[in-house]
């Protein structure tokens, strides 16, 4: 510590041992001084940690942790540290924390030395929150995320709480409060789960959106989202120092007002506690200033730049006012190491391994070569059998699984629905999650994941991007976990091509290229499974996997069956499959190389005419390019369970041989980058996407994309010329 002080006034009789016991995990009385005292101590400890290791720095967010300590030590307290977060600015608080429960030791840092020294460093504590942080539960970095982990964890744990704490400024996200309510009405008996608004007045360069609203709007407003109870702790009503406006720094007042603001915040933060674990639906508010007990309040509190170091004035008399003496430093770490049971490192919900329901082996169908068949069905059917094998499999859809051609899920899991109803497959107990609303759907998928349990994700592609951010969040933080879990799986069906009556609107397929940019990441797989029965074997990969993110692409129209099962389960852990070899070849061989299912109707019929031409035409199936990819241009050397069965150089040039080249997609062209990257054809071009429109049918919308017999004819014989 750069700095120590001296003792509280009454130490000897409020600090002579710590609150939690001996074999305890938490104060017995909230209502006593001595648990009062010590939280408090508690409180300005973590103020201290986080402006101290952001100066070090000159970087970092100290502010909006600031004035969150007195409901973070509360809780740490009253024993509950599976704490999830919103806000990834609190990055430095939450480290400040597992420091001072010595659950960073698991990475060396066992003092502010180490501390400072790793802050915001590669191999270190990165800047915003990490699942691969000792005692932390989840990552937190685009905001409006926090909830769904929150909400993922109560499900899964019964009877652990799982406080969440949000800011305001990301209250402003549209999804925060919609996500709690629909869950809510899905799941009315999970109320395990405690929301703590940081309410301080601004966000990161301004005020925040809902700086103006009154004690009862604010109250009105979580009431108006079905909570029960919402316990708001207002620092302005225990200001003695005249501080101005509706927010105020609890730091400035006088000791005695400062202890009778933290037992508010205790006492209040305990019901609010056994209310949410209690079966009431359970919000906690704590109102206070941005920068609470640090250098400068307001947004200026925020972030720190080169010129805030810890001997620039404002930081250095911050720190000097916020120190504590290592008497009271020992017994704040003392009370961290009994919270909970123990350092989070080891008493976290996700630090072990939760036990699943094992699977066996999947009822694959294997169709007919030739034969017809809907993928999006012929999943479907193998959802359904997952989620009867493993009680607490989720899978969440906004826009209706029957829509997508798969009912199946639906008639043998149900929706889970507050109104039961056997026409629609509703009935409360479903494992159908369908709020409308694609960031809910993404973000309950991925928490179950991350927090060790199997999950799916269906949506049309469209859509899918309102979603995406946190699935992001997740595929990064498992790629860093310290433990198996289960991959996220997303299925996005209904194509751009099978979209031509709904216009643009249901045709976004740019969203591919996002995906196949991330296959560089190191545990990213983009698949797109020929046919029914390789969308059988994409999904029963995906399941098997552990700490991936696996996006499937696929149709929900009847489509001719081109692979054998056998042959479809080699492929998509090779990365391709040979569907035709044929033609004479007296002008050469080409090549096409195809991603999707049902852009393969016009591929094979420009075969037949440049087969009559005199070319031996080869159609593949791109099924899993990651794996086509060469071992160096992805990063799996540094994700965990890392996947690195890449095609080899010979397999890959004996598939993938002629003089030209064609990669054709019914989607974006970027999933097919490691079959232009490692092609040794003299001539080498793509035919894909260009944008939506309003059309009858798939091919007129293909054609409008230029994606036609005629079009790919054409473009081999200009690259044979050349």
């Amino acid at each position: 510590m750069f700095h120590f002080g001296e003792s509280w006034p009454n130490f000897q009789e409020y600090g002579r041992s710590a609150a939690i016991a001996t074999g305890r995990k938490a104060i017995p009385n909230p209502a006593a001084m001595e648990a009062v005292y010590q939280t408090l101590l508690m409180a300005d400890a973590l103020r201290y940690c986080t402006l101290q290791i952001c100066a070090a720095k000159s970087s970092g967010h100290p502010g909006g942790f600031a004035s969150s300590t007195e409901a973070y030590a509360a809780l740490v307290m009253l024993g509950h540290t599976n704490i999830v977060t919103e806000v990834g600015h609190h990055a430095p608080g939450f480290y400040s924390a597992m420091f001072l429960d010595c659950s960073l030791e698991e990475m060396g840092i066992r003092d502010m030395n180490d501390m400072m020294a790793r802050f915001r460093e590669q191999h270190g504590l990165l800047g915003h929150l990490s699942g691969a942080i000792p005692g932390l539960l989840a990552p937190a970095g685009p905001l409006g995320q926090g909830q769904h982990f929150a909400m993922a964890g109560a499900l899964l744990h019964p009877g652990t709480l799982f406080p969440v704490t949000i800011g305001d400024g990301g209250f402003g996200e549209p999804y925060v409060l919609s996500a709690m309510k629909h869950f809510h009405f899905a799941y009315p008996r999970v109320t395990n789960y405690l929301p703590v608004l940081v309410w301080n007045g601004f966000s990161q360069e301004h005020h925040s959106m809902v700086s103006l609203m009154t004690n009862d709007e604010m109250i009105a407003y979580w009431r108006a989202h079905d909570f029960d109870e919402v316990i708001l702790v207002d620092a302005k009503n225990f200001d003695d120092a005249g501080q101005e406006g509706a927010y105020v720094d609890s730091t400035r007042f006088s000791f005695g007002q400062r202890l009778a603001f933290m037992e508010a915040v205790l006492t209040g933060m305990a019901k609010a506690a056994d209310g949410a674990l209690g079966g009431r639906h359970t919000a906690f508010i704590l109102k206070q200033m941005k920068g609470a007990g640090v250098h400068v309040l307001g947004a200026k509190s925020h972030n720190l730049y080169p010129k805030d170091t810890p001997d620039s004035p404002e930081i250095k008399a911050a720190l000097e006012c916020r120190a504590l003496s290592p008497e009271s430093w020992a017994l704040v770490r003392e009370n961290f190491l009994r919270a909970g049971g123990g350092p989070a490192a080891k008493t976290a919900v996700t630090e072990q391994v939760l036990e699943i329901a094992k699977l066996g082996e999947f009822p694959l169908e294997d169709f007919a070569l030739g034969e017809p068949v809907v993928p999006a069905t012929a999943m479907g059917a193998l959802v359904a059998w997952v989620g009867q094998q493993d009680p607490r499999f989720v899978v969440t859809n906004a826009d209706g699984n029957e829509a997508s051609a798969m009912k199946n899920i639906n008639d043998a899991l149900k929706i889970r629905h507050p109104t039961e109803d056997p026409l629609y497959n509703q009935q409360p107990g479903g494992q159908v999650y369908e709020p409308l609303n694609e960031d809910a759907c993404a973000g309950l998928a991925a928490g179950l994941a991350l927090f060790g349990s199997r999950s799916l994700w269906l949506s049309y592609e469209s859509f899918a991007i309102n979603g995406w951010p946190i699935m992001q969040t997740v595929a990064q933080a498992m790629a860093e976990l310290r433990r198996k879990t289960p991959s996220t799986v997303c299925m996005f069906t209904a194509g751009a091509l099978e979209q031509g009556r709904n216009g643009w609107t249901h045709q976004r397929p740019e969203i591919e290229n996002y995906f196949a940019a991330q296959m560089r990441n190191g545990n990213v797989f983009l698949l797109y499974p020929t046919d029914a029965n390789a969308i059988q074997a994409a999904y029963e990969y995906a399941v098997n996997s552990v700490n991936k993110s696996m996006v499937i692409i696929a149709s929900k129209s009847p489509l001719p069956v081109r692979l054998t099962m056998t042959q479809a389960r080699e492929a998509v852990r090779k990365g391709a499959a040979l569907l035709h070899d044929a033609g004479t070849g007296s002008r050469g061989t080409v090549t096409l190389a195809v991603t999707g299912d049902m852009v393969l109707l016009p591929v094979f019929a420009a075969s037949q005419v440049l087969e009559k031409e005199g070319y031996r035409v080869r159609i593949l199936s791109v099924i899993n390019p990651r794996q086509l990819y060469r071992p160096a241009d992805v990063a799996a050397h540094t994700v965990s369970e890392a996947d690195k069965g890449f095609m080899c150089d010979t397999d890959f040039h004996d598939l993938f041989i002629g003089e030209v080249l064609l990669g054709i997609s019914g989607g974006t062209s970027g999933a097919l980058e490691p079959v232009l990257l490692r092609s040794r054809a003299r001539q080498r071009d793509v035919l894909a996407w260009l944008r939506g429109e309003t059309t009858a049918t798939p091919a007129e919308l293909m054609a409008f994309n230029g994606i036609t017999v005629e079009s790919i004819v054409n473009k081999i014989h200009g690259l044979d010329a050349g």
